[in-house]
């Protein structure tokens, strides 16, 4: 470890960490995201973000619009910050140039816009929490994460999934906690483009896993568009599924002013809409015991 590494991590507090570990993991965050998840105000956060991006731990861009103007900053790790992640981590540090091409990605305007907007929901969760003394998202895991050799197995799960990576590949995975209810899932971020038989199609990759015996966490479609999900919820009455499923929309979310965490969730086969934390009154095996680091057991009768 540098020098340089000793001496910046003597100026990092818990939030500077937190925000490292999040950029690490989900490559890319704007100043609004930032700020809202983290801090209790804009300017507040601008000010730590200067702070960290001149000692050199985060870098950041700002995309141009196509019809004038610019975004906000994006922040990304920098070659010192993801150097304290890695001692952090107890890994190897990475080399500048990897550093450098991770950085590049994000610039890519496709790639960059469903990273955005995935990490858009986790962070609003994020800052829903921080207003909300009694809610918490106690984990924000990665595709990358959840594919990783055994990530997702629990005492009974098969080899499959205990010796090779998992079947699924969700742009997210998280735990809330809320109203004393403790809800794990995995974020499928639509943006509206594919077509409805491809998002049925992904449900095939959880119904694999939880015949591993792995768990049957709700899969959560975070749509563009109530309409979108309507008719989503009509394909799926034709499925058999062995997982729950339950739909959100953008839009409705912002016409009713409110998070993910809110009202918004309609769980298939279920009537009425549901918080994120209501979800385990309707799938009360959601609250058994956990196993392994900050994970829920799930039951292996199909839903």
């Amino acid at each position: 470890m540098s020098d340089q590494v000793l001496r910046v991590q003597s100026t990092l507090i818990a939030r500077d960490y937190l925000l490292l570990d999040w950029l690490a993991d989900h490559g890319v965050l704007t100043t609004p995201q930032i700020a809202h998840a983290l801090f209790p105000s804009l300017d507040f956060a601008q000010r730590r973000l200067r702070r960290l991006r001149n000692v050199g731990v985060v870098d950041r861009f700002r995309p141009l619009k196509t019809d004038g103007g610019t975004y906000p900053y994006h922040y990304v790790l920098d070659q010192l910050g993801a150097e304290i992640v890695a001692a952090q981590r107890d890994q190897p540090p990475p080399r500048p140039s990897q550093t450098r091409a991770r950085r590049r990605r994000w610039t890519v305007a496709r790639v960059l816009a469903h990273r955005l907007g995935v990490n858009q929901f986790f962070t609003d969760l994020a800052g829903h929490a921080r207003t909300h003394p009694d809610h918490e998202l106690q984990r924000w895991w990665s595709e990358t994460r959840c594919r990783k050799p055994g990530a997702l197995a629990g005492p009974d799960a098969l080899i499959e999934l205990r010796g090779h990576p998992a079947p699924i590949q969700p742009d997210g995975h998280g735990v809330w906690h809320a109203d004393n209810h403790r809800v794990p899932f995995f974020l499928e971020y639509d943006t509206g483009t594919e077509p409805l038989t491809e998002l049925v199609r992904k449900l095939a990759a959880y119904h694999r896993m939880a015949e591993y015996r792995g768990p049957r966490w709700p899969v959560l479609f975070w749509l563009h568009s109530a309409e979108r999900a309507h008719h989503l919820h009509q394909r799926l009455a034709d499925e058999t599924l062995l997982v729950p499923v339950a739909t959100a929309s953008r839009d409705h979310a912002t016409r009713a002013g409110s998070s993910p965490a809110g009202p918004l969730w309609w769980l298939h086969r279920h009537h009425g809409l549901v918080t994120l934390a209501g979800l385990a009154d309707a799938l009360p095996y959601l609250g058994q015991p956990a196993y392994g680091p900050d994970a829920i057991v799930s039951p292996s009768s199909s839903i």
